[in-house]
């Protein structure tokens, strides 16, 4: 790592409820999400990262469209995907939105590109799941064909063909900002260096500094392939609070519900309490605590996997609205200092 490092925060829309625990409609939270992000903006925040689901527990479909949105009521904060499904969608039309949201926001868009952790939209859009890896492999290619901004001439199975056409608009820039997002494939890691982008690793499980061996290959791949030294960036769950108990009692409740309601689709067994404080401890992925807590958590990922870029995914299933303003007040008014301080040389938080 290398200079100081980005600080994102990232968001699926997830529905949520009420003070009176009644869900809200999805459109009272895609207006929620933007009103976050205008927070997040205000106070300085880096990254805002819209992710793309197609079911009923999360209110964003579209994430372009959203961080346009988003784009008209801010200044200076990055407008991500997190992720932009490619494999189910069309490379074309995943460009031209982003190059459209580049030119509105003057030139603050990032796609960050992955296979997502849900199927949903393989055949809502009439994709054949058979062909999971073929059909990121060959859009993957084209859009990094499309991302010179030239006349691409293109032939793969799972898209008509292009002979030498261009796709409108341009960035001003001339390239947009794009990543790769894995969740911990080693075969995905070597795809996002031959690929010559930058890489996001999702950390939703596990110890952090366990990936480290991914790191380690994702830099000896860029090197294999010719590809200078790129920034490699963590995606985790957390929330914070005034006190570690308190962001724990809050965030358990609604984060239980959500992982039970996917592990039942998935066959997991249902998450017990001390499996969930295990998870939030010093060693775990969640990043849930005090703001002092959750500081030195991060930068010791930080520092330990060398990272240019830690973005926390602050929405926790059912976790109200105000809540998750509450968190995003205190990731950057407090937890982000606190990582500079301690990143810079200064005292750890804890």
């Amino acid at each position: 790592m290398t200079g100081v490092p980005e600080f994102g925060l990232d968001t699926f829309g997830d529905v949520t409820v009420d003070g009176g625990d009644q869900r809200l409609h999805q459109a009272q939270v895609l207006r929620n999400v933007v009103a976050e992000a205008v927070l997040a903006d205000e106070l300085g925040i880096d990254v805002f990262g819209v992710g793309e689901h197609h079911r009923p527990d999360f209110a964003v479909s579209a994430p372009e469209v959203v961080l346009a949105a988003i784009a008209g009521q801010t200044r200076r904060i990055r407008l991500a995907s997190a992720v932009t499904v490619l494999s189910s969608d069309d490379p074309v039309r995943v460009y031209e939105r982003f190059a459209t949201l580049d030119g509105l926001s003057g030139g603050r868009a990032e796609a960050i590109l992955g296979r997502g952790s849900f199927t949903e939209s393989f055949p809502l859009f009439g994709y054949d799941l058979a062909q999971y890896e073929l059909l990121f492999e060959e859009k993957l290619a084209l859009f990094l064909e499309l991302r010179k901004e030239a006349a691409v001439t293109w032939t793969g199975r799972t898209r008509a063909s292009l002979s030498a056409q261009h796709v409108y608009p341009s960035t001003e820039s001339g390239k947009l900002a794009t990543w790769i997002a894995v969740g911990g494939s080693p075969a995905s890691v070597v795809r996002a260096a031959r690929s010559g982008l930058p890489l996001m690793l999702a950390i939703i499980g596990g110890m952090p500094l366990r990936f480290a061996p991914l790191v380690q290959l994702y830099h000896r791949s860029l090197r294999e392939h010719g590809q200078p030294l790129l920034p490699m960036g963590v995606h985790s769950p957390g929330f914070i609070a005034a006190t570690d108990q308190q962001a724990l009692d809050e965030a358990w409740p609604h984060y239980a519900a959500m992982h039970n309601r996917i592990g039942r689709e998935r066959g997991w067994g249902a998450l017990t309490r001390a499996q969930y404080d295990a998870l939030a401890g010093p060693d775990g992925a969640l990043f849930i605590g005090a703001p002092a807590t959750v500081a030195a958590k991060i930068a010791r990922v930080v520092r330990g996997l060398g990272l240019a870029r830690f973005t926390l995914k602050y929405s926790l299933g059912t976790l109200p609205h105000e809540r998750l303003m509450d968190c995003i007040r205190l990731y950057a008014t407090e937890v982000v200092p606190a990582v500079r301080s301690v990143l810079d040389g200064g005292v750890s938080p804890t």
